[in-house]
């Protein structure tokens, strides 16, 4: 199909018009389902690659729902790609990890206290939680998947994911205050001394 005339020019007009404004939701979105900055930046740059390669837009009737279903299915690739490690295999290979690039004792330390707290945090959760979380963020599955495997509706394995995100991040949080009160206190001493 060749390009029209203007076509670029249509499909910049089309982009500012539907999909830009959607961007915020798009993110949020992202943002609430555990996505790294970094990688809402790709799936939303790799979306918009794919926006513009397209022949036409003509036949789309929701653009903002397109954007958000298409921003969507490219997470969901790419986390298939990706390979999904287990926290079993996870303790076993992290010295080997740590040794290869040379890191501390101490940072070694402090990233098998933070593996040990994340496992603390999803066994203090009720249990139909730590398995949706589990099946979600360690086995890949989807939503829809999880939900009928569990006989549950898609918003409850939505919430618990959600739930379970909230308690690890909490976690991660008071621990980080933890060490910072620890570092004031021995540069205190120090000055002390």
């Amino acid at each position: 199909m060749t390009a029209l005339p203007g076509h670029s020019q249509g499909r910049i007009r089309w982009v500012a018009r539907y999909i830009l404004p959607a961007e915020p939701q798009v993110r949020a979105s992202l943002r609430a389902t555990g996505a790294a900055m970094d990688e809402i930046d790709d799936l939303v740059q790799d979306a918009y690659c794919r926006i513009a390669a397209m022949a036409s837009v003509e036949q789309i009737d929701r653009p903002a729902a397109y954007f958000m279903q298409m921003v969507k299915n490219l997470r969901r690739d790419r986390l298939r790609r990706d390979k999904i490690i287990q926290f079993e295999e996870f303790t076993e290979i992290i010295e080997p990890f740590v040794d290869h690039y040379g890191s501390s004792l101490e940072a070694e330390i402090g990233a098998r206290s933070e593996l040990r707290m994340v496992g603390e945090v999803l066994e203090g959760l009720p249990e139909r939680c730590r398995t949706i979380f589990t099946l979600k963020r360690i086995e890949g599955l989807s939503q829809k998947q999880i939900a009928q495997q569990l006989g549950v509706s898609e918003t409850i394995v939505e919430n618990d994911v959600r739930k379970a995100v909230r308690a690890l991040q909490a976690a991660l949080r008071s621990d980080q205050g933890a060490k910072e009160d620890e570092t004031s206190i021995a540069a205190e001493r120090t000055r002390a001394m």
